[in-house]
């Protein structure tokens, strides 16, 4: 039910962790080459004496920055109850010293600092309209996530993890301009956590006219996920794609019946259900109509829990909420 591991690759690079203690080239003999890794900058989540504008101050007076490839945001001081406006302005400011950013995560943060649900965010716009250059973008975190419809020519790769994602981000995601994009993966969530967004809100995605190139879409870890289901169903954005991924949600026969009985999902390399409420003889007919025409099915439950009160009344549980 959350994340417990950093990222350990990004951007196809491996991820190096800036350490402590190193304040300019003089102490960064031992440093990978700076376009060899994805380097992650933090600072502790509770109590941190450094902000992580200091870090990253050390980071870019110590590593030739304008080879950089890959970036990534860990733990901010305060997470918590902090948003990262600071850490944005930060960036944007360094937007000169960076020419070789190709991607950027921020909020690589794990349960034993935030709990994904109570990691504050803030309007992330600024760095896709300052790294025009970026072709992946991630961002963790839907507490107070502000996403307002942009405009970028280069992404390709767009991943948004959040326990409940506000319905505001999920519109402006859908209104977006974004031409190359090829990769969408939206961790929609639950109403518990801030998730306020309707399969209404996603019908730009759904209709297939707002991103060419899309080939792989993950619309997932939420509690509407039969509706989502029954949306794709008829969506005309299906017929294009190669990968679709509606796992890690709350997903029961009623969702995957609507799928196996719309229209055809044949031409798809793979459908990925991972973490489902599923029953035996749909996970079964899910594999025998699909998987003998070539394509990778994945109905595995997996962790997938609930609950029932003594009432009857049944509580099934996204991937990743809290």
């Amino acid at each position: 039910m959350t994340i417990g591991s950093h990222l350990e690759e990004f951007h196809d690079l491996p991820v190096h962790e800036f350490p402590p203690g190193v304040e300019g080239p003089e102490d960064a003999g031992d440093l990978p080459a700076p376009e060899s890794v994805a380097w992650r900058v933090a600072v502790d989540a509770y109590d941190s004496e450094e902000p992580w504008e200091d870090a990253f101050a050390r980071f870019v007076a110590s590593v030739d920055t304008t080879k950089v490839r890959a970036l990534i945001v860990g733990a901010w001081r305060d997470v918590f109850e902090t948003g990262p406006a600071k850490i944005v302005e930060a960036l944007v400011a360094a937007k000169d010293r960076l020419p070789a950013l190709r991607a950027l995560f921020l909020g690589d943060i794990v349960m034993e600092q935030c709990e994904i649900s109570w990691i504050n965010q803030g309007d992330v716009s600024p760095l896709l309209k300052t790294f025009t250059e970026l072709e992946e973008f991630g961002v963790r975190g839907g507490s107070y996530l502000v996403f307002p419809a942009v405009r970028h020519e280069k992404l390709r790769t767009l991943t948004v993890e959040t326990g409940g994602m506000p319905a505001e981000a999920v519109r402006g995601v859908a209104a977006s301009d974004l031409p190359a994009l090829v990769h969408l993966d939206l961790w929609l969530g639950t109403s518990e956590y801030g998730g306020t967004a309707e399969v209404a809100d996603l019908a730009p995605i759904l209709a297939g006219t707002r991103l060419p190139a899309l080939r792989h879409l993950a619309l997932r870890n939420s509690e509407m996920q039969d509706d989502i289901c029954a949306a794709l169903a008829s969506a005309p954005v299906v017929a294009r794609l190669d990968v679709l991924d509606v796992s890690m949600g709350v997903l029961t026969d009623d969702g995957a019946t609507a799928l196996l009985t719309g229209q055809p999902l044949t031409h798809l390399t793979t459908l990925d259900l991972h973490h489902n409420y599923l029953s035996a003889a749909i996970r079964d007919r899910l594999r025998d109509s699909l998987e003998a025409e070539g394509v990778q099915v994945d109905v595995d439950a997996d962790d997938a829990e609930s609950d029932e009160e003594e009432d009857g009344t049944v509580w099934r549980f996204v991937a990743v909420g809290e």
